[in-house]
């Protein structure tokens, strides 16, 4: 009899990635322990955060927005990491340069495309905007109003062929965490297992805005990760969750994961029936005047949202872009004084030779 098949463990299909981090036999010291652990520890708790008490606010614009501020602050993190390591940029590895570069172009590509995808929706709220403006009274204006909650169900379902790109970006981010080999450097396999926790969850963060905007779950994956990380447990917990929600969410026949969009939604398909011949009831003029009233709410609520998640995703291209930068700008001062140590050398060479 063969034994019960056991629970899925968490291992990346593509090898052990901390044999070329932390081999068998490698000595950290106590310090560069400390550091490790520190950031681990911090990683967890704000992986951790990510997961809420109730699973309604899955998915929600506030969690969303909270979930980009959980990646500046990780990002930021490990910023501060490098620099307690004391581990200069003339000392990295041409490798982990090339890898860092790599990803860093592709996440602000997928910001970009993130960011017109908000911004998409947020042009949606014009056509509301102009819907309730009409809705006073007269037969002209509820045509007009009927027509721009046709235009607003037109736009705001539409395609947008930016977020296409980004499941190839996340597949190919994916495919990369396996990290190159480091060779004695004790502060570079710091370095190196902190960067893999950072892309994990910035990957899985990704890939969870990309499936709710797209709003299907065809590219929903469950990142792998390994299992030795002091994260780990909570980062599968957190991917489970949301994963779970989102499948769900999708299941029921729901035409998008967004709860605040999937509200108006709910609350344009109300109001549409009273004004869609162009005359209302008077009878139905009470129910009007209160879905008009509950469309308006809602309506700013979706804007007001938005708003605050293009601040932060923002806030996250900055911190990328900023972080590309100084890489460059201190890879550009090495070069510099590089060429001039060398220079200097042949000059007192060719002294010498004199």
């Amino acid at each position: 009899m063969s034994s019960p098949q056991g629970p899925h463990r968490p291992f990346l299909p593509f090898g052990n990635p901390f044999k070329f981090i932390l081999p068998k036999g490698s000595y950290l010291s106590p310090k560069l322990l400390a550091l490790l652990n520190a950031f681990e520890q911090s990683l967890t708790k704000r992986v951790k955060s990510l997961k809420p008490g109730d699973k309604e606010d899955i998915l929600t614009l506030s969690w969303m927005t909270q979930a980009i501020s959980t990646l500046c602050a990780i990002h930021t993190d490990v910023k501060t990491l490098i620099t307690e390591l004391e581990l200069p940029v003339c000392d990295w590895d041409e490798k982990w340069i090339d890898v860092y570069l790599d990803n860093s172009v592709k996440l602000l590509d997928i910001c970009i495309a993130f960011s017109s995808d908000i911004s998409r929706l947020n042009q949606g709220h014009l056509y509301l905007q102009c819907g309730l403006h009409n809705l006073d009274g007269t037969s002209n204006q509820f045509m007009k109003a009927r027509s721009s909650l046709d235009g607003w169900k037109q736009h705001i379902f539409s395609k947008n062929p930016r977020l296409e790109n980004c499941f190839a970006i996340l597949d190919s981010l994916t495919e990369s965490l396996n990290l190159p080999k480091i060779k004695n450097s004790a502060k570079g396999k710091v370095l190196m297992r902190a960067m893999y926790g950072v892309r994990v969850v910035t990957v899985f963060i990704l890939s969870m805005f990309a499936v709710t905007f797209s709003g299907s779950t065809k590219e929903l994956k469950d990142l792998q990760v390994h299992e030795t990380c002091l994260w780990t447990e909570a980062f599968v917990d957190v991917r489970d969750f949301i994963s779970k929600e989102i499948r769900t969410i999708y299941s029921s026949g729901r035409i998008t994961a967004l709860k605040e969009l999937e509200v108006v939604d709910t609350s344009v398909k109300k109001l549409y029936p009273l004004i869609q011949d162009g005359v209302v009831d008077p009878n139905e003029a009470e129910q009007l005047q209160l879905l008009t009233s509950n469309l308006t709410e809602k309506a700013e609520k979706l804007s007001g949202g938005l708003d605050l998640l293009a601040k932060e995703a923002d806030r996250f291209f900055h911190i990328l872009l900023t972080g590309r930068d100084s890489l460059l700008c201190n890879l550009r001062i090495g070069s510099t004084v590089s060429n001039t140590a060398e220079a200097n050398n042949n000059n007192i060479e060719r002294k010498e030779v004199r």
